[in-house]
């Protein structure tokens, strides 16, 4: 048995309709973790379709749960030897809210539908989808060797969409048996749709409220205008002071202090490219002397997400007692997580902003992570993708968004190398989710190839 045979073993499959009718399945369960409504889809995701999925493979699965998940996780592992290496896969079968009635007509959340070359349901992309191509190539790959020729370990969880509560615990309380040599796992956009990819990381993401509490209620902009302060002028001046009429952040604390030589190499060949559905660049936008692809995967941005003064809806003629704005910052390794707040307190003291309040939002602080590009662990898959597609795949230090990827370096000690299935115009998150079939296919591909390596006995020195 070769590697090519395992290629085309799951090449196969997908071209007689197997995946579409797998991915049929999985896309007709509601799984939305933000709806409390759907608990017993999300723990039927798991009963009806991973455990069978991993038992068929000979996977052993276990149900786990904690107080803090809204939802079960499955646990499912194959050990072939304990001098094999071990990759730990993961992924997440929780979806966004379906918002059914905005979808195109034709389509719908539940149910998959090929339109227009495209493969449209909930969780095609994020991440039904992308964990279902691991899992298929994985089964390629044994079917084809009759086994995998390494360890490999897998965690399913149903509450990624709502800040993975319970995973960091989980993790911890299991680290010896959760025990790999690195993380092989899907999620995200590639940098182009043609372009296969490999990111090590991702930024780390803070969202904080600032307010001006200025008095009790509005007040006759004639009688009293250039008498008493306007909440909404002064948060805007505030802000105005956080960051450059370019985009440029005026915090310090708030940026690494260089952009790792490594990281400058791994991004030098690659161009940002959003699609034809995609906003178009603006070149003059963020930090000045960094590409495009260094200023998103390799720098800190910071972002007004809404902006509320008086009454947007029904203006009057009144000075508004109050201003608020949701921010958001998204950095990278190098920023103390722990120290964005408290930079931000200082930095408005000093600009004469001390009646502006900042309070977090109670949503999950993702830490920043990146393994270094130039891991030999890293090297050796990006290779193993190239030899399969015949591409170079892009190698991105780190997602511009974030995920819980720190739970996997930090409380595991994992190497993390993520191989997304998606690609940035696909809608996640949004009415249309989709996928072209065609990207599908090749995740297949290089994934059967990659797992097809990990048991050929060629791989790098374990921990």
């Amino acid at each position: 048995m070769t590697r090519d045979q395992a290629i085309s073993h799951v090449q196969q499959h997908f071209d007689s309709g197997g995946f579409q009718a797998t991915m049929t399945r999985r896309v007709a369960i509601p799984s939305e973790s933000q709806n409390p409504e759907r608990g017993r889809e999300l723990k039927a995701y798991l009963e009806d379709e991973m455990r069978p999925a991993f038992e068929a493979m000979g996977f052993s699965c276990e149900l786990m749960t904690h107080p803090k998940a809204l939802a079960p996780f499955l646990y499912a592992e194959r050990l072939e030897g304990s001098d094999l290496p071990t990759v730990f896969g993961y992924g997440h079968g929780d979806v966004i809210r379906g918002l059914d009635k905005e979808w195109k007509e034709g389509t719908s959340p539940w149910q998959l539908t090929e339109k227009d070359g495209r493969w449209y349901g909930r969780g095609i992309a994020d991440n039904k989808g992308q964990h279902t191509v691991n899992m298929e190539a994985l089964r390629a790959v044994i079917e084809t060797r009759g086994k995998l020729g390494f360890n490999a370990k897998y965690l399913i969880e149903m509450g990624e969409e709502t800040g993975s509560g319970g995973l960091r615990e989980l993790c911890a309380e299991n680290r010896q048996r959760f025990a790999a040599d690195l993380l092989i796992a899907s999620d995200g956009p590639r940098l182009r749709a043609e372009r296969p990819t490999v990111f090590l990381g991702s930024r780390g993401s803070a969202n904080f409220d600032l307010s001006i509490e200025a008095r009790a209620g509005g007040h006759h902009s004639g009688n009293w205008g250039g008498l008493i302060s306007n909440p909404g002028i002064q948060l805007a001046h505030a802000i105005a002071s956080i960051v450059s009429p370019s985009g440029q952040i005026r915090v310090p604390e708030w940026v690494p202090k260089e952009l790792p030589a490594s990281v400058r190499r791994a991004l030098s060949d690659c161009e940002v490219d959003g699609g034809a559905d995609g906003p178009v660049i603006e070149p003059e936008w963020g930090e000045p002397g960094l590409s495009p692809a260094e200023r998103v995967f390799g720098w800190s941005s910071f972002e007004v997400l809404a902006y509320k003064t008086g009454n947007p809806d029904t203006p009057v003629n009144a000075i508004p007692p109050r201003a608020w704005a949701r921010c958001q910052l998204r950095f990278v390794v190098g920023v103390d997580a722990q120290e964005i707040v408290p930079a931000l307190r200082r930095h408005l003291d000093r600009q004469g902003f001390p009646m502006v309040n900042i309070s977090t939002t109670g949503e999950a602080l993702f830490v920043a992570t990146r393994v270094d590009p130039d891991d030999a662990w890293v090297q050796w898959a990006t290779a193993s993708i190239a030899k399969t597609s015949g591409k170079k795949p892009a190698v991105l230090p780190n997602l511009g968004g974030s995920l819980p990827n720190d739970i996997f370096t930090d409380v595991l000690g994992l190497r993390t190398v993520w191989v997304p299935h998606s690609y940035p115009g696909c809608s996640q998150h949004a009415p249309n989710e989709h996928l072209p079939p065609e990207l599908l296919r090749e995740g297949l591909t290089v994934m059967a190839g990659l797992y097809w390596d990990l048991g050929a006995g060629q791989t790098p020195a374990r921990s």
